[in-house]
């Protein structure tokens, strides 16, 4: 409706021209706004305030001559001008009843667009390292980013979804190194496990998959595996040397080839459990792009030599530095370490050049709260690079706080004490889930209420938009002779109560927040507009009798109910949550 509004007043302007009432070379951009006050309309517009200075007329003048033209229109019930030349629309009942011809006839396709057509975009999102399963926390980032690639797919975009695995590395040498001293222990070996080793049960689940497949592969004794390691000293730094020391170890133990075998597996096993994970929860990645089979292929090795061969990079202390304070950072930044192991900084890199290579107009990557401040470095080799930074977006989520029973969940990945996301899904289902996810702004800290998400009542948003779909699907079924979804809806000129054409003014907005959830990153928009149509719905349903005995009135109301449970269900859909029709 909003676009359409946009055409009516730049066909009013146009006319004007035509006859000589403006005289401009070409028109300007029309601005409209839907009012902030329902009393002051349904839109505004300020044109007439940015053609004053072209025009040399008054705003005032200028926006009591477009109203003119403008009320002569027949979607337009009333136009006013208003303040210092703001021109205000008031919708007729006529354009609102159109918008339930418009639902029905787009149906599954209403709130789409072109917007984005021909352009593609890659969302980046979890990318959790592989070293443990998914928790809460990471739930969010998985909800967000799947709801924000389906919001600019439904804007037109060619979307791409990817995972970014860091398969490589300490952390990923510890999990191995975890996972094969409780595989030892299930052959009766006794050892000390490291306290910075990675605990939890799942490293006795995949020990046991492990045992079970490859039998005694890996099998070494304790004293072995121990043997010139020194206990560790108190201290965190000394318990981490402890962990390197028993990883070297390994390695000569098992030799290079066995211990590439259990990384391998290991590896494996944690990338599908996270993936069956995300696909029970309603996440699909276009693809899982691995650090490791990146870096093997030399991308690495040739993003560094670019920003070299372009003068951003120096050695000192025997390591190469990138002049990220050219940039903006606050120091310069290691990109190959004296040992000529390259850095987590230079994968990063290499990765994102290589997705402008693929031909992405533009790359979003969400973010957790702890890596705000990697952002301007990263920037800053892009641009260092050649590529334009503004082509690179990072949305930022803070953290999630769990509460049950009034009490917040302590968490720690390390420890292995955590709600995992699987179990999170099973205790309030993947629908109430994935809507609290994304129920605030992604800026918000997240205050994620177990008990209000499984609760079945009109407090949990979830439900309460549910139980409007659900409460529409059970009319059409009583509805005598009434054709349902898709069946062109007839006599829509009775609908003129207050709160049929508050629920139609409703439904006129879905195609904007749909929109303007995708280019403002904020899919929190669908949420609370699903939220204010149920309210719209049950004031309707309550004040209301759908299945009246007169057939046009209730026809229109049936046809009416049938697009806002269009909405719902399309809504929904785009949150990655059902929309049941009993409940």
């Amino acid at each position: 409706m909003k676009h359409q509004v946009q055409e009516l007043v730049e066909g009013a302007l146009r006319a004007l021209c035509d006859e000589g009432e403006f005289a401009l070379e070409s028109l300007p951009k029309v601005v409209v706004e839907r009012a902030r006050d329902p009393r002051h309309g349904d839109f505004a517009t300020p044109v007439a305030l940015s053609l004053a200075r072209v025009l040399r007329r008054k705003p005032r003048d200028i926006a009591q001559r477009l109203a003119e033209r403008l009320s002569e229109m027949s979607r337009i019930g009333r136009v006013e001008v208003a303040g210092p030349g703001f021109v205000n629309f008031h919708l007729s009942a006529t354009a609102l009843q159109g918008v339930v011809r418009e639902v029905t006839a787009a149906g599954e396709a209403y709130g789409r667009s072109q917007r984005g057509a021909g352009r593609r975009i890659q969302v980046e999102f979890v990318s959790s390292n592989p070293t443990g399963p998914l928790h809460v926390g990471h739930g969010r980032n998985a909800a967000y980013g799947a709801v924000l690639a389906n919001l600019l797919d439904a804007a037109g975009f060619d979307v791409q979804r990817e995972y970014y695995v860091n398969d490589i590395g300490r952390q990923m040498d510890t999990l191995a190194l975890s996972v094969w001293l409780r595989y030892l222990e299930r052959r009766g070996e006794v050892l000390d496990f490291p306290a910075r080793g990675y605990q939890g049960d799942y490293l006795r689940d995949i020990a046991a998959a492990l045992e079970a497949e490859q039998g005694d592969v890996f099998a070494a004794p304790a004293s072995a595996q121990q043997e010139g390691v020194p206990p560790p000293s108190d201290g965190a730094a000394e318990e981490e040397r402890h962990v390197g020391a028993l990883i070297e170890r390994a390695r000569e133990v098992l030799g290079e080839e066995r211990y590439r075998r259990l990384f391998g597996y290991v590896r494996d096993a944690m990338v599908e459990e996270m993936k069956q994970d995300l696909e029970e929860f309603g996440v699909v990645f276009d693809r899982w792009y691995s650090e490791g089979e990146m870096k093997a292929g030399g991308a690495v090795e040739r993003a560094v030599a670019e920003l070299a061969r372009a003068g951003h990079v120096y050695e000192a202390e025997g390591a190469k530095w990138f002049r990220a304070t050219d940039f903006g950072d606050e120091k310069d930044r290691v990109v190959v370490r004296e040992n000529g192991d390259s850095t987590y900084f230079a994968s990063d890199i290499a990765y994102h050049r290589e997705k402008f290579e693929r031909g992405f107009e533009h790359v979003i990557d969400v973010w957790g709260a702890d890596h705000h401040g990697y952002m301007p470095r990263l920037k800053g080799a892009l641009a260092a690079l050649g590529r334009d930074p503004e082509r690179f977006e990072v949305t930022v989520l803070q953290f999630v706080n769990l509460y049950r029973g009034g009490k917040r969940v302590q968490m720690s990945t390390r420890s292995g004490e955590f709600i995992t996301l699987r179990e999170l899904r099973e205790e309030t289902g993947r629908d109430a889930a994935r809507f609290f996810y994304v129920m605030r702004k992604g800026d918000q800290h997240l205050d994620f209420d177990l008990d209000l998400a499984k609760s079945r009542t009109n407090e949990n948003p979830v439900y309460y938009i549910q139980y409007a779909h659900a409460r529409i699907c059970s009319v059409m079924r009583r509805a005598p002779g009434f054709g349902g979804a898709g069946e062109a809806p007839q006599h829509l000129e009775v609908l003129g109560e207050a709160e049929e054409l508050a629920l139609m003014r409703a439904l006129s907005r879905y195609p904007e927040v749909v929109e303007g959830a995708a280019f403002a990153r904020e899919p929190h928009r669908v949420a609370f507009f699903l939220r204010e149509l149920a309210t719209e719905f049950h004031s309707f349903y309550n004040a209301h009798t759908l299945l009246v005995d007169e057939p046009n009135l209730r026809g229109a109301r049936l046809a009416l109910a049938g697009a806002v449970r269009q909405v719902i269900a399309n809504g929904l859909s785009l949150l990655g949550v059902s929309a049941p029709e009993s409940m």
